[in-house]
């Protein structure tokens, strides 16, 4: 048998061939790799992307292909793809939007293209989209479990929240947690101040907010009362935040921070991008691209060392193309780039089969008054770790000398007010008042330095309708611009549900300031005052209806008659002999005359007992009605005020006089705010100033509601016009107020109780209110002007004294008359009688009728004698 021979060159060859084959491969891996890179006009990315190119000179080199792009255009996004494909890019990293972010998926899905990206987490199973960014479902998750959310509102953008809001309700739907979701991209600037005024009404206080940095700046900026708060930040860059202002205002707010800035590799990074930028390299989405550059680098290197051709031949152009026509050698660098490891700024960096970033840890942050501070963290296998005891931040108690507290009032008279050399001075030293010698005491027990500063819009502090915003003093304190409110600030529940009070450092309730009527000067007979007219009337009745039934009885009753000489009987209870009795007895004088019968006796008892309690009354009353000059006032009380129209009435605009009235359910009070709400021109003052000027200007037409301790201040000032009128409408109390969770709540209040039982409060009301008064104490001067009687107060006495004399004297003439006339009548007919006896010759010695010659008067021939009598006399004389 032969054996077939073969040329030597025709077996070594392909022997001699494979090591060129396998060197000429390794010489055919493109030393310049194509990378390009889709950003947004002036991003922060693009220069990092830029700097971390510049960073990575290793073989092969990375050369960029960038298209500035507006990344929410579908078509500018299209079109810069489908370019930087056909330039024959081996990767692309950039930015998308939530418009743009399917269409890219698609492509690099259909043309085996990868992309890396910062941008926010997507759900996707493309693995040719690998995502730098962490997801925040896991940690937001484990954090609320941590701290016991079951109601809380979640704040997102569209962006970024879309998948983590479903994860909360979900979640929500498993522990039966109360979730509010609002989308930020929906709110204006007005609407999302309506929306935290909404918050602060309903008291969620617990809040997620996710979206990116410069609109959590803007939201944080509004500054907010943060103590009321716990504000949980879905963002990975906590350290990026604008804290400086925030810490100041003592703040809850928790995060997570991604990028370890301690670590010394991140700082020399940070010291060359100064070195390549003035700007400081602090987002962290500035890291994530970075770490994105960095693994690109990575992958390549390791493809060059593996060998593996990736060059791009013959489908570039064909992005457009239908159906697409994959790159063939994309697989290969999709698993380069999935599998690369390593430590970067972002922590450590590794991809699952999906393209999402796996086993990170994130360092959760909060918020104190000395700056940021690690708390926890969080990772895939431990979840989250708490590194320290967690608890709202709260500023302790030894602090509290170290800083110097603004403390909100408001110019109101004696509370504060400004001294007349104010302007020379400086500082706290420019007011005087009750309220400034309070906050001096307070400070003083409590220990801490503080500065006074007047409210802004000069308002006490109401919740407006329309924005659900706070003014005044209490929206100082809910806004975090002030620290304390020493003030006139009643205690309402609307008030205590966003701040915090002290027990009452005063009582007081709402009362109704009119101006003070003139003086009526008493009448002439106003010692008839002490008794109604109906009683005087009465007593004119009983007296005459007295005398007529003594009067009666006496002419029933046979012991009131009695014999005289002659068979006659006579009584002496005529009817004028009855009054005489009855005003004798009322004038409690007596009289000479007595009923002698039982019944007689005791219609006399019982009107001497009638007089003697109606005496006894209107002596009782004499004294203070004719002593007193009175004040008649046309409103007594606030039924007095509902039921009329001619008199205004309002209230101070943005107090809680004005709440009270709004929010009461008793008629009256009901009725009193339909008017004060309705009427025209408005009844509502801006201050209390502007009411007190209204109530003396307006003539007695207006009266003024407000607290009954400026009621009685106001009353002890000149011109002393006004005075307050009825009772307290309400019960209520001034109180401290502080901001929620404030340090400095428990030991104001020890300290205003301690101010209390020392009797301090009431040396200072007496001080700024009576002391200092301009009218008098309100009870000083009242026994001066009672002490003695005015001509004016007995006038009238006087008066019925001189007319009683006068009728006297004129009864007497009209007595003197009719007797004069009743006499002269009777000696003319006595002359008659006489002259008529003489013609008759019957007269006696020089004309005078001797007594026994002459006729008796029954025949004197009277005018009231017959004519018989006339001839009787004829025939004697015969």
């Amino acid at each position: 048998m032969r054996l077939q021979s073969f040329p030597v060159s025709s077996v070594l060859l392909p022997l001699l061939l494979l090591p060129l084959l396998g060197l000429c491969s390794g010489t055919s891996f493109p030393s310049n790799i194509n990378i390009g890179g889709l950003f947004p006009t002036g991003s922060h990315e693009y220069e990092v992307f830029r700097f971390a190119l510049a960073q990575h000179q290793d073989v092969p080199k990375l050369v960029p292909q960038v298209d500035m792009v507006d990344t929410g255009s579908s078509f500018a996004m299209t079109y810069a793809f489908c370019s930087q494909f056909s330039k024959g890019v081996y990767a692309i990293m950039g930015l998308y939007d939530r418009r743009t972010v399917n269409m890219l998926m698609s492509f690099c899905g259909s043309l085996h293209v990868c992309f890396v990206t910062p941008s926010f987490p997507v759900h996707t199973n493309n693995q040719f989209v690998l995502q730098l960014r962490p997801q925040l479902q896991e940690p937001l998750m484990a954090l609320l479990e941590r701290f016991e959310w079951t109601r809380f509102v979640y704040m997102y953008s569209s962006n970024s929240g879309l998948s983590v809001l479903q994860r909360i309700l979900d979640t929500a739907a498993e522990h039966s947690w109360q979730v509010t979701s609002v989308n930020l991209d929906t709110l204006t600037e007005a609407g999302f101040i309506k929306l935290l005024a909404d918050l602060d009404y309903k008291k969620d206080f617990q809040i997620i907010i996710d979206c990116e940095l410069e609109r959590l700046n803007s939201i944080l900026n509004l500054r907010r009362n943060l103590k009321n708060y716990h504000y949980v930040l879905a963002n990975l860059g906590f350290m990026d935040l604008n804290l400086t202002e925030f810490q100041k205002l003592g703040p809850n707010v928790t995060g997570f921070q991604l990028v370890n800035r301690s670590d010394p590799a991140v700082e020399k990074i940070n010291q060359d991008w100064l070195d390549f930028d003035s700007k400081d390299l602090k987002l962290y989405t500035g890291a994530l691209t970075y770490d994105g550059v960095s693994v690109m680098a990575t992958a390549f290197q390791n493809l060059r060392r593996q060998r593996i051709d990736i060059s791009r031949r013959g489908n570039a152009g064909e992005c457009l193309a239908n159906p697409p026509a994959p790159w063939g050698q994309g697989i290969d660098i999709q698993r380069a780039l999935q599998q690369v490891r390593l430590e970067g700024l972002t922590g450590w960096v590794q991809f699952d089969e999906r393209g999402h970033r796996t086993n990170y840890t994130l360092t959760v942050m909060e918020l104190s008054h000395s700056g940021p501070r690690k708390i926890g963290f969080w990772n895939e296998r431990r979840g989250y770790v708490n590194t320290n005891i967690y608890r709202p931040v709260v500023e302790e108690f030894h602090g509290l000398q170290n800083r110097t507290y603004v403390v909100t009032t408001i110019l109101e008279a004696p509370y504060m007010m400004l001294k007349k050399n104010h302007e020379q001075l400086e500082g706290n030293d420019r007011y005087e008042g009750y309220c400034a010698e309070l906050a001096s005491e307070i400070a003083k027990h409590v220990g801490f330095v503080y500065r006074l500063e007047l409210v802004g819009d000069g308002k006490y502090g109401a919740r407006d309708a329309e924005t659900k915003m706070w003014n005044g003093m209490v929206g100082e304190l809910v806004y975090g611009k002030a620290d304390v409110a020493v003030a006139p600030l009643t205690i309402t529940l609307v008030r205590e549900q966003v701040i915090d009070f002290t027990k009452p450092f005063m009582s007081l309730g709402i009362s109704i300031m009119i101006k003070k009527p003139t003086k009526s000067k008493p009448g002439v007979f106003s010692f008839l005052d002490p008794l109604a007219y109906e009683i005087w009337m009465c007593i004119v009745f009983a007296y005459i209806g007295v005398s007529v039934v003594l009067f009666l009885v006496s002419r029933f009753s046979p012991y009131e008659w009695k014999e005289k000489e002659a068979p006659e009987h006579s009584n002496d209870f005529g009817i004028f002999n009855s009054l005489w009795f009855s005003l004798g007895a009322f004038m409690q004088q007596g009289c000479d005359i007595s009923p002698r019968s039982l019944s007689g006796r005791i219609v006399g008892g019982v009107w001497w007992f009638f007089t003697l309690i109606i005496i006894s009354s209107y002596t009782a009353n004499l004294a203070a009605f004719l002593t007193v000059e009175r004040m008649v006032s046309p409103i007594e009380s606030a039924e007095d005020l509902a039921k009329q129209t001619e008199i205004a009435y309002g209230t101070l605009e943005g107090g809680s006089t004005k709440e009270f009235f709004r929010r009461s359910k008793i008629a009256v009070f009901e009725k009193m705010w339909s008017y004060m709400r309705s009427a025209d021109p408005t009844v509502f003052v801006k201050n209390t100033n502007e009411g007190v000027i209204r109530v003396r200007k307006s003539k007695g037409k207006y009266a003024y509601l407000l607290e009954s301790s400026m009621n009685e201040y106001i009353e002890q000032r000149k011109p002393c016009d006004t005075m307050k009128v009825g009772g307290n409408l309400d019960s209520k109390g001034y109180g401290v107020a502080t901001p929620k969770g404030s340090p400095l709540r428990i030991p104001v209040n020890l300290a205003v109780l301690k101010l209390n039982e020392q009797a301090v409060l009431d040396k200072l009301k007496n001080k700024w209110w009576y002391d200092k008064g301009e009218c008098g104490h309100k009870d000083s001067g009242r026994k001066d002007k009672t002490s003695a009687l005015s001509l004016s107060n007995v006038a009238g006495v006087f008066y019925i004294l001189i007319g009683g004399l006068g009728l006297a004297m004129l009864v007497a003439l009209v007595e003197f008359c009719y007797k004069s006339r009743i006499e002269s009548r009777r000696m003319k007919l006595i002359d008659a009688a006489m002259m008529s006896t003489r013609a008759s010759g019957l007269g006696g010695e020089n004309g005078r009728v001797v007594a026994h010659d002459f006729p008796k008067a029954g025949a004197q021939g009277l005018p009231c004698m017959g004519k018989a009598a006339g001839l009787g006399l004829s025939s004697t004389g015969m």
